[in-house]
């Protein structure tokens, strides 16, 4: 059968509540969707004759990993300025270098860059917030990955838009030109028994606003660009209390606040009471945060991005994810940037993230592995606004998936295979990566010929 692959043999998870793992697990793939899984004698009785067979006997299927916070082409940053303090890492180091060396073929080489590193480790879908994001996303579209992407918007001179009073403009384009090249690009379809819309593979790609804080954008700034957002039904991308002495840096910039109405406001707060908080809206950090931000962030329904790793190596501080997770507010995992964590590795990120927890918390039951591999799957993918399409293997969403070794020392034997995701696997375990439906790794090797890993 043409466009299609048979994935067999493997330990399957599936991430899904009703089913959520198959012990000799198999998927059917037709024309980039998963059309069908259960077990192995299951699938192949009801499936055919078929293009692809993908055995993976003493292998974890599972679905693609989902980075929900980075920014892809720092990785040309990688190393500039460890060991120091995020304010003197910004502003003495960060800001300067982008100022010296970014520019659209730089942005563009090295985005491809951090999607080639984050395809080898099993990461199909990413979230990005920068600049010169017209190329990050054609450097997307190149490298075959799934992304949401978001414009810089910033209150001083950046790159691609020297002048701040058109950021937001800027930012508009940006989103309206990617939301058109996806919506122009789609046929209706039928499989399964279940009508939907497919497209020709230009929606990898979802434009997303990206306000880089509450400390760079005037509350005016912050308006305006979630208006723009909630105008074209996008998501809203913010960094949130990411440190201890956010709120005070808000202050300085906005005049209108420093009276003592707001002298006990927090961060969440200041960006409720403008209208900022919605469904759409991933707050990224979000580690100085209280009982009451939680609860205005449950009501609101926003979403979480939680990136441990870099919270760690600049000292920001310890996220309260696990009692995020426990107040049903979504929570995905993120590496941040490559000049803040060195790596784009979620399954680095994934066992820092339970460890962590555990830590802080004294408690070695919190933050479990399966809630940790949910974060990183499921969890992401609905944070970013693409838990319909990615994320989980059921009939119906994209086949975004890849398969794990297990034939590692350190991989056996498996008692509990959401440990041995956790704690256990490492990037260079991910065997084979498929997004779309379309193989982009195999063998732990890029099959695109103009890639070299």
């Amino acid at each position: 059968m043409k466009n299609s692959i048979l994935i067999i043999n493997g330990l399957l998870l599936t991430m899904e509540q009703e089913m959520p793992l198959v012990e000799d697990g198999a998927i059917f793939i037709k024309d980039g969707i998963i059309v069908d899984c259960g077990t192995s004698r299951e699938i192949a009785k009801r499936h055919g004759r078929v293009e692809t067979v993908i055995d993976a006997e003493s292998h974890i299927i599972m679905p693609g990993l989902v980075n929900c916070h980075t920014h892809l082409p720092m990785s040309m940053f990688r190393g500039l300025a460890d060991d120091l303090p995020l304010d003197v890492w910004l502003n003495e180091h960060i800001f300067p270098a982008e100022a010296a060396m970014l520019n659209p073929d730089s942005v563009k080489k090295w985005a491809l860059h951090s999607c080639m590193e984050m395809l080898l480790a099993g990461i199909t879908t990413c979230c990005d917030g920068y600049f010169y994001e017209d190329q990050v996303a054609e450097a997307v579209m190149a490298s075959g990955m799934r992304a949401v992407l978001g414009q810089g918007v910033i209150d001083f001179p950046a790159p691609g838009v020297p002048e701040p009073a058109k950021n937001i403009d800027v930012a508009e384009d940006f989103v309206r030109k990617w939301k058109s090249f996806s919506s122009t690009n789609k046929s209706y379809v039928q499989d399964a028994g279940h009508s939907r819309i497919q497209d020709a593979g230009y929606s990898r790609v979802v434009p997303s606003v990206f306000c880089h804080s509450p400390y760079t954008c005037s509350r005016e700034t912050l308006i305006k660009a979630k208006e723009m957002a909630k105008r074209l039904g996008v998501l809203f991308q913010i960094h949130v209390a990411e440190t201890r002495e956010e709120m005070n840096m808000v202050r300085r910039i906005n005049s209108s606040i420093s009276g003592d109405e707001s002298r006990d406001m927090s961060v969440v707060q200041y960006l409720d009471s403008a209208g900022i908080l919605d469904d759409k809206t991933l707050l990224v950090h979000a580690v100085w945060i209280n009982d009451a931000d939680m609860e205005i962030i449950k009501s609101r329904s926003a979403k979480v991005a939680h990136c441990p790793e870099s919270n760690m190596k600049l000292a920001s501080g310890i996220a309260p994810a696990w009692k995020l997770v426990q107040e049903n507010i979504s929570v995905g995992l993120g590496t941040d940037g490559c000049a803040s964590n060195n790596t784009h590795d979620l399954f680095s990120e994934m066992d820092m993230a339970a460890k962590l927890q555990k830590t802080a918390l004294m408690d070695p039951c919190a933050m479990d592995a399966r809630s940790v591999v949910e974060m990183a799957t499921i969890g992401g993918a609905r944070a970013i606004g693409l838990g319909h399409i990615t994320g989980s293997i059921v009939p119906g969403k994209k086949a975004d998936i890849i398969v794990v070794g297990l034939r590692k020392p350190h991989m056996v034997p498996v008692y509990n295979p959401w440990s041995t995701v956790v704690y256990g696997a490492k990037a260079s375990d991910v065997r084979v990566v498929m997004v779309d439906g379309t193989i982009l790794v195999k063998d732990g090797k890029f099959l695109n010929p103009d890639f070299h890993d």
